[in-house]
């Protein structure tokens, strides 16, 4: 589940929690989810969700959760989504699943920044929190870590390190998170005297024959080398036949993987390459940024020194047909790109990335592309040229041969537009961002 506002909003990383635990009165879900809320409530603090979802939105109140898990409630399971409008984010789902299904309470705890979680403080807040939920809510086993690092280690999604476990009869450890909670099945695998003395910041053996362990104080501090240390001896120690330095190396390598890259752009194209390490998941963003510094954009070749004398016989019905197809462009993605009703420069950035980020040329049919998506978008830009460099249409019978005339150059927006259309990448080489900027520095 995502809540519309918070879509995109992943600058920076999370910490993810998975948890699925058993429901011993799945029939009375209110009076069983009690212990769940309460230790939610305290545990929260400052990331406390003020909404929760299901067809509808409504703010926190345990009376609108019973009402949503009511209304979802479907054969088998029911739902709701709970999250936080302001900073921090919570992004949080709660499904409750019923016989004939094993009765289980299973949550997904997206909580960002991670640098919330530098505080002692509010780690020792979410670890009760989760300690409270695994005594009640008997677990195989859950985790929370940086959702980061548990994409590069390969387990993003709900439950994944447990369902590895199970093919193996819960008898290895592919990885060790930053919090913990290994089930009795776990445990008598590994042996209870051998988990109890892992070397970890908490190792803490619960009533139903559980342990919780915590590698480190702070979940925010994961990648540095002292913690990575604390957590590659706790994993050889659970797991004896691992070697230490090729763990410890491993997790080095995701920590460089994840290290703070300064994003250095190319200056006319620093408004559209800020926005596209936010598309990648966030175990591959810092290498993105890297990669984007190191782009360059070849010079736009679009124009000429000498216009071309206009061979059309009535220019004003050829610009009335270029207005015709910037109109249509406009009306096609106003509500995607609400600055197209503008015909900025930014709105052109603003284009770029929305062709970008859907891929449009590689998921389009080419015909619909060539013949109407290029020549469309040559006209806005040509337009944009117009409206903000005091340009000049200098219209000719072939469209790629169209001019705006800037200064004391010609520009060929319809051909720019054929070329920037080719391919995800051609959106990059033949920006309509950088075209406007060199435009601009030539006017004079």
């Amino acid at each position: 589940m995502s809540i519309p506002e918070f879509r995109g909003v992943n600058m920076d990383d999370n910490l993810l929690l998975s948890f699925e635990g058993a429901l011993a009165h799945h029939a009375d879900f209110e009076r069983e989810l009690e212990p769940f809320l309460q230790a939610l409530e305290l545990g929260a603090d400052k990331w406390m969700p003020d909404i929760v979802k299901g067809k509808r939105r409504q703010s926190y109140s345990r009376a609108a959760i019973w009402k949503i898990l009511r209304e979802e409630r479907g054969e088998r399971s029911t739902s709701v989504g709970l999250y936080r409008k302001k900073w921090p984010v919570l992004d949080m789902s709660l499904r409750l699943r019923f016989p004939p299904l094993p009765s289980s309470l299973q949550v997904w705890l997206d909580v960002q920044p991670l640098a919330l979680f530098a505080e002692d403080e509010s780690c020792r807040s979410f670890m009760e929190m989760v300690r409270a939920w695994s005594i009640h809510y008997p677990a195989p086993y859950a985790s929370a870590h940086s959702m980061a690092d548990r994409e590069l280690a390969g387990f993003p999604h709900f439950g994944r390190e447990a369902e590895v476990s199970r093919k193996d009869g819960f008898d290895k450890f592919y990885e060790v998170f930053w919090l913990n909670v290994f089930g009795p099945k776990l445990v008598e695998s590994v042996g209870r005297e051998r988990m109890l003395s892992t070397p970890a910041h908490l190792v803490e053996e619960l009533p139903n024959g559980s342990v919780l362990l915590v590698l480190w104080p702070t979940a925010a501090d994961f990648a540095n080398d002292e913690a990575r240390v604390a957590q590659a001896r706790a994993h050889v120690h659970l797991r004896p036949d691992l070697d230490f330095d090729t763990v410890l190396r491993t997790l080095r390598e995701r920590s460089a993987a994840l290290a703070p890259v300064e994003p250095r752009f190319h200056p006319d194209l620093a408004p559209l390459l800020s926005r596209l390490p936010d598309a990648f998941a966030i175990s591959e963003r810092q290498r993105k940024i890297a990669e984007l510094n190191a782009f360059r954009p070849p010079a736009p070749e679009e124009w000429l020194p000498v216009a071309l004398p206009s061979d059309v016989g009535n220019p004003e019905r050829v610009l009335t047909s270029y207005g015709d197809l910037s109109e249509g462009l406009v009306a096609a993605l106003h509500t995607k790109v609400p600055s197209i009703m503008d015909a900025t420069p930014e709105s052109l950035t603003d284009l770029d990335f929305h062709f970008w980020r859907e891929n449009f040329p590689e998921r389009y049919k080419r015909d619909l592309i060539d013949g109407h998506t290029a020549p469309a978008v040559g006209a806005y830009l040509g337009d944009v040229l117009v409206k903000h460099l005091n340009g000049e249409w200098l219209p000719r019978r072939k469209l790629e041969e169209s001019q705006v005339r800037v200064g004391q150059r010609v520009w060929l927006p319809f051909l720019r537009a054929r070329r920037y259309m080719q391919s995800r990448q051609s959106l990059l080489d033949s920006s309509l961002t950088q075209f406007f900027r060199e435009a601009e520095r030539h006017r004079a």
